[in-house]
């Protein structure tokens, strides 16, 4: 009799700050016994996937925990031309602390997906530096300047598979438990658009994001009268990359789903919000506790 059990496989999504919830997702499935043999990220999917990956988690957690709004800004150097942020000191910063083998010899399997600009193919990354492969996933059009590998140009993997549960299955994975961390983005309500006794919105940033003080120079601090009531254009930007990321995971996963999904609620945090860490994980948290019953009949 084949006793040998089923290999889980853990698809992390992309969600920009939102991505924090990964870790609280980890912890619950790990305090339960359940230890993912496989590990795929897009986008912070990569990042908080390569750091479980490789045995790191342990130290990334306080270190995301205790980010603030000014330490995520000494990580950010501004620029124009490709994008807001060129990376560089993001990656100087995981090169120093989270040095380790290459992807190859990871103590888990594990992949990561990201985009070739020019001709818009999806690109598996499975071998190589962790960090110049996560670099790539992360690389969010507009906001950071693309990854250069092998001579081509890389962007951020959630323009093609925000939740790579397709790259689970390619390495080996029985069993995939996903997490999708924009599924309720499309419609949510600000403070200000609720009506007078409906229920209270999900709190707004207390700072409005960190991408408002990113592109704040490009606001002016005279709206007319007739445009009062538009929305602004980092609004129409965030909005729209909202949808493109829902309409996208759907389309994905409709045709690669994944045997158990945890989807935690994010809405209330911006995509930059990358110091509300507390917020993220706890959110995490209780979404994988709720899966935990289905993940369990799974497994047996």
């Amino acid at each position: 009799m084949n006793t040998s059990r089923p290999r889980i496989g853990l698809a992390l999504g992309s969600g920009s700050a939102r991505g924090w919830s990964h870790i609280g997702v980890i912890r619950v499935l790990e305090r339960a016994g359940i230890s993912p043999d496989i590990v795929c990220g897009t986008s912070i999917g990569a990042l908080v996937g390569a750091a479980y990956a490789a045995g790191e988690l342990d130290r990334l957690e306080p270190w995301v925990r205790g980010l603030t709004w000014p330490a995520v800004l000494g990580l950010l150097d501004l620029k124009m031309g490709g994008g807001l942020i060129e990376g560089g000191e993001l990656v100087d910063f995981f090169r120093r602390h989270y040095s380790g083998p290459e992807i190859q010899h990871l103590p888990k399997t594990y992949g990561c997906v990201a985009t070739a600009l020019r001709s818009g193919r999806e690109l598996w990354l499975r071998e190589g530096p962790v960090i110049d492969a996560v670099r790539a996933s992360i690389a969010l059009p507009g906001l950071f300047t693309p990854a250069v590998r092998e001579g081509q140009l890389l962007v951020d993997g959630g323009l093609v598979n925000p939740v790579p549960v397709s790259l689970c299955r390619a390495l080996g994975a029985d069993i995939v438990i996903a997490v999708d961390l924009n599924w309720d983005l499309i419609g949510r309500r600000t403070r200000a658009q609720v009506p007078e006794g409906d229920a209270p919105a999900e709190p707004e940033s207390a700072d409005n994001g960190l991408l408002d003080a990113i592109l704040a120079r490009f606001r002016s601090d005279e709206v007319p009268a007739s445009q009062a009531d538009h929305p602004s254009m980092l609004d129409v930007l965030t909005t729209s990359l909202n949808i493109m990321q829902v309409r996208i995971t759907h389309s994905r996963l409709a045709g690669e789903p994944a045997d158990a999904m945890i989807r935690p609620r994010l809405s209330h945090i911006a995509a930059m919000d990358f110091h509300r860490a507390e917020s993220a994980i706890a959110e995490g948290e209780r979404a994988a506790e709720a899966v935990l019953p289905l993940i369990r009949d799974l497994l047996n």
